[in-house]
């Protein structure tokens, strides 16, 4: 087996696109001013709550303004550091209460699992936070699976339609591209992995059957081949 690490998307790839945008981004933008004004002086939360009024350009916004600019990126579903922080925050509570239950595609643990025992390196790489990933795979509907990933990649390490990011990737793996399997449903994000020079494979969860330009595709994690990938 030529394939050593597996990095994955989250996203219509582990989980369903309708649990994030239905369920993860309304719990947040419902309580995301709330929040920001109750928890202003937790030294995290200042942190990012600063970040944001260096991203919108906004040094003296108010408390209330903050609020505002966060709404607003979630309804433009931006992909903004100290935007996914704070969600990441949020969700914890919703997690730990019982609220939200990390969704996955039904085969999704098994074959992660399956993969684990035969040795592979399991790898998350998501637009959303470190901490919303950890908590997503911690509070799953298939339990806790934290355990089963060596890194949970973010925006920290660059934009996932950026080649630059997948050979910074690499570099943290310790491995060449041809090493490296990456899974995803967006085409953008395949094309810079296969420019970095991993080996790709859309997932088609819909069955679209097609608009995957080079890459292979499969519609189910049952259907990834290891041992023949090019």
């Amino acid at each position: 087996m030529s394939i050593k690490a597996i990095v994955t998307d989250i996203e219509g790839t582990t989980t369903s696109i309708s649990f994030v945008a239905d369920t993860l981004f309304p719990y947040a933008k419902a309580r995301i001013q709330q929040f920001v004004l109750d928890n202003a002086e937790r030294p995290d939360v200042e942190q990012e709550i600063s970040a944001v009024r260096a991203e919108a350009g906004e040094p003296g916004a108010s408390l209330e303004r903050v609020g505002e600019i966060l709404v607003n990126w979630i309804e433009q579903d931006l992909k903004i550091t100290p935007l996914k922080t704070l969600q990441g925050m949020i969700w914890r509570h919703g997690y730990e209460s019982g609220q939200l239950k990390g969704h996955l595609y039904q085969e999704v643990a098994a074959v992660l699992r399956s993969w684990k025992q035969q040795g592979l390196s399991l790898n998350v790489y998501s637009s959303g936070s470190e901490a919303a990933q950890v908590l997503l795979f911690g509070y799953s509907e298939a339990d806790d699976l934290t355990a089963l990933f060596d890194h949970f990649f973010d925006t920290r390490i660059g934009g996932k339609r950026d080649a630059a990011s997948y050979e910074r990737i690499k570099n943290t793996l310790q491995l060449p591209g041809a090493e490296i399997l990456f899974l995803s449903d967006v085409v953008a994000e395949l094309d810079a992995a296969h420019s970095a020079g991993l080996v790709t494979m859309a997932l088609d969860r819909e069955c679209i059957g097609d608009g995957f330009g080079a890459h292979p595709h499969v519609t189910s994690f049952l259907q990834i081949d290891l041992d023949h990938l090019a």
